[in-house]
């Protein structure tokens, strides 16, 4: 949001204007410019200055990008992930268990491997460095308040607190980074590039983690062929130390601190990847999707009786929200016209039926909790499949209400304001649960 403040006191001053960006491209901060102006734009778009300069910005070519690994920090990088790969094999130790014999490994580590996340990126970017003090702080007294309150809570709720906040730490970690990179107030734009930048991230670490253990199989497969039995301290060193190193160094390789989230590399290399294989992913959920509705009548009350079945639809719609994002463009002018619209209708058509099956479930967690009583879980389902349901049900209203021409904007915009729901919930379950249930 640099630019934002000056942009609205030039609204009416073309040449103030010009100067601006013409300093954001000294700076090589167009897209954050473009950002900042696009945001200008949509609330007041019965501005001709703010409407001539939106549509010139859509097709205007904008600085270089910087070649992925041009600025990765390693030398600050490894020794925060070591760091971090410590803390977590120190916490591995089989006698730190929390309540109901959780060991707090379990609970804590990715709110203490996000620490040295927030590090990395605080000490690389040198910029906003309260905004990551804050986030961290918060982190720690979430971290805090979990571990206090979880002890208070009676046996029959105090393992699915814990099993809840075993998701939901980490969702707050994730949040802790997004909001110290973007501040309170941020463009649907770069909130969209940081959803992802945050899927690039987690894939990047996921791939980490295969070749972590590939490598940890193969060094203990190697000891057990001499018969040579490794030491517990050093079999958790392999295992929790290696997972430790690997959120920081993901975190290192895709995103750099250097430059805000909408102007991040999207056009080689994991990005461009990723983008492909989720629209590839779409026509074919759509197919599933539809045979799905076919099959439902035949196994109507399924979900009414089952409760698996009811996790199932809910990680499902977390799928699909997460597919939606990784097939949106984050450069459209880089894609011809026809394709743009089939992908258009492909979203709006996997949203809608998402929205059908979705909307199922949710009358079979309330039909169980009218039946059986509200419970932890039945609370953060209904809580989850309403959110993700009216994030759909915004998506599909602003795209007929956007048209063709707007519709990346549209359906950033929805993306956007669904951040803030997650936030909330996952805020108020952290808080709410101990307090509700006890």
């Amino acid at each position: 949001m640099k630019y934002l403040s000056a942009i609205q006191s030039a609204s009416n001053d073309p040449k103030l204007l010009e100067d601006l960006y013409q300093s954001a491209q000294r700076e090589s901060e167009t897209g954050e410019f473009k950002a900042d102006l696009s945001a200008c734009y949509a609330a007041l778009p019965e501005n001709v200055l703010f409407a001539a300069w939106y549509y010139r910005l859509q097709n205007f070519p904008q600085e270089p990008k910087a070649k992925a690994g041009k600025n990765i920090n390693w030398k600050l990088a490894v020794p925060l992930a070591a760091l971090s790969g410590l803390s977590l094999w120190a916490l591995s130790d089989t006698r730190l268990e929390f309540v109901n014999h959780i060991p707090y490994l379990f609970v804590l580590w990715a709110p203490i491997a996000t620490m040295f996340a927030l590090c990395f990126l605080a000490l690389t970017s040198k910029t906003n460095p309260r905004r990551f003090l804050w986030a961290g702080a918060l982190l720690g007294i979430a971290c805090l308040y979990v571990l206090l309150l979880a002890r208070g809570q009676a046996s029959e709720f105090q393992g699915h607190y814990l099993e809840l906040m075993l998701i939901h730490l980490p969702l707050l970690a994730w949040i802790g980074i997004g909001l110290s990179l973007l501040g309170w107030r941020s463009t649907p734009d770069n909130r969209f590039a940081f959803l992802i930048k945050s899927i690039e991230v987690m894939i990047t670490a996921g791939l980490y983690l295969i070749a972590g253990v590939a490598f940890g199989g193969i060094t203990m497969g190697m000891f057990t062929a001499l018969s040579v039995s490794l030491p517990d301290v050093i079999t958790r060193l392999i295992v929790a130390g290696g997972f430790g190193l690997i959120p920081v160094i993901a975190v290192a390789s895709v995103y750099d601190p250097l430059v805000s989230p909408i102007s991040q590399d999207f056009s080689q290399g994991l990005s461009k990847f990723i983008a492909t294989m989720m629209r590839l992913l779409l026509p074919l959920t759509l197919v599933i999707l539809v045979i799905y509705l076919f099959v439902i009548p035949f196994n109507f009350m399924e979900p009414f009786v089952n409760r698996d079945v009811l996790i199932v639809y809910n990680l499902m719609l977390f799928a699909i929200l997460g597919l939606l994002i990784g097939a949106t463009p984050i450069c459209p002018e880089d894609i011809s016209t026809k394709v743009q619209n089939a992908l258009r209708n492909g979203i709006l058509a996997v949203a809608i039926l998402a929205v059908l099956i979705s909307l199922y479930a949710l009358s079979a967690v309330v039909y169980r909790t009218v039946d059986g009583g509200i419970t932890i879980n039945r609370l953060t389902i209904i809580g989850w499949n309403s959110i993700n349901i009216a994030i759909l049900i915004l998506l599909i209203v602003k795209q007929y209400k956007s048209g063709r021409q707007a519709w990346v904007e549209s359906l950033r915009s929805a993306f956007s304001i669904g951040t803030n729901a997650y936030m909330f919930w996952a805020i108020f379950l952290t808080i709410a649960v101990p307090l509700l249930f006890r």
